[in-house]
């Protein structure tokens, strides 16, 4: 992982068109079959894109999504392509600004939904629950506790919002609504077939995947293909499993360290956000760093 590099909070790459600018990533057009995907340090939070970057958030969220397409092959495709990125960046600084964090992806037309997975009664998941006896409209047994694992994982898909916006949770049928039963169908079945690989996976190295989403594309055959990023500290909830327990919230590998100290700050979570202490930030990039030494490394003895 390059670490030596002054973090990047945006981008603006010459000779290529910039198509998309999202919470954290940048995105630019290379020809009509691909793009260039640019991770930044960028943090979100309740929808609004933080003013500092957290330095080697970028790399860390590029070798994990990496890793996972690497390794998730035979549940999905995905929209990684062979081709390094020097070869549609010639300018060396603009290389040097790039490396570890961008990458060349196939494009694809990209599904209008979010596929949540909740493996546990954490988040909005809890409050809601403690509001209706459900999440996102799936009735639950009663007497659940917070941070409980489910004894299935629920598929909860979302509609995707803009930048500043919030997600919208919606039912199955809604989403056969928008995209049809048979692609939301494949979605739910990919979905939940990733977290479940997943989970075995980080659970041999000391982490529990409380809840994921994935983002999908269809390829010209209108095959399924899995895009964005996958099964990383931003789209996921990465909970220590040494020091898990039902009934209170875990502490985390992931961005709920920014959000809890957000939350003890006067601030209507609205745009522009608040600055972060040097100790917040230098803390939560320690968060992500070690989130992927323990995704890659070896199982815990």
């Amino acid at each position: 992982m390059t670490i030596d590099r002054p973090p990047v909070h945006s981008t603006a790459l010459r000779g290529l068109q910039k198509l998309h600018i999202g919470k954290v990533r940048d995105i630019y057009a290379i020809d009509d079959a691909r793009m260039l995907i640019v991770t930044t340090d960028r943090l979100s939070a309740f929808d609004v894109v933080l003013p500092d970057p957290i330095p080697h958030k970028g790399h860390v969220l590029t070798e994990i999504s990496n890793f996972w397409f690497a390794k998730t092959r035979h549940i999905v495709a995905n929209h990684l392509t062979d081709f390094p990125f020097e070869e549609f960046v010639r300018d060396t600084d603009e290389r040097a600004l790039l490396a570890g964090r961008a990458i060349v992806v196939r494009r694809l037309k990209a599904i209008p939904i979010e596929a949540v997975v909740r493996g546990y009664v954490i988040g909005s998941g809890w409050k809601d629950y403690q509001r209706t006896g459900s999440i996102c409209g799936v009735r639950l047994p009663s007497g659940l506790r917070q941070a409980q694992q489910l004894d299935q994982p629920l598929f909860t898909p979302a509609t995707k919002a803009a930048v500043g916006d919030h997600d919208e949770n919606i039912s199955f049928e809604q989403a056969v609504g928008l995209v049809g039963h048979n692609v939301a169908t494949q979605v739910r079945d990919a979905a939940l077939a990733l977290y479940g690989y997943a989970c075995d996976h980080a659970r041999e190295r000391g982490i529990i995947i409380a809840d994921t989403k994935f983002e999908f594309g269809l390829d010209d055959a209108n095959q399924l293909v899995l895009i964005d990023e996958a099964l990383t500290p931003d789209s996921s909830r990465f909970w220590p499993a040494e020091t898990y327990q039902v009934g209170v919230s875990p502490p985390s590998f992931d961005k709920q360290f920014v959000r809890d100290y957000l939350e003890t700050l006067v601030w209507d979570k609205r745009a522009p956000g608040p600055r972060l202490p040097a100790a917040i930030i230098d803390r939560t990039s320690q968060k992500y760093r070690e989130a992927l030494t323990r995704l890659t490394g070896p199982p815990l003895s």
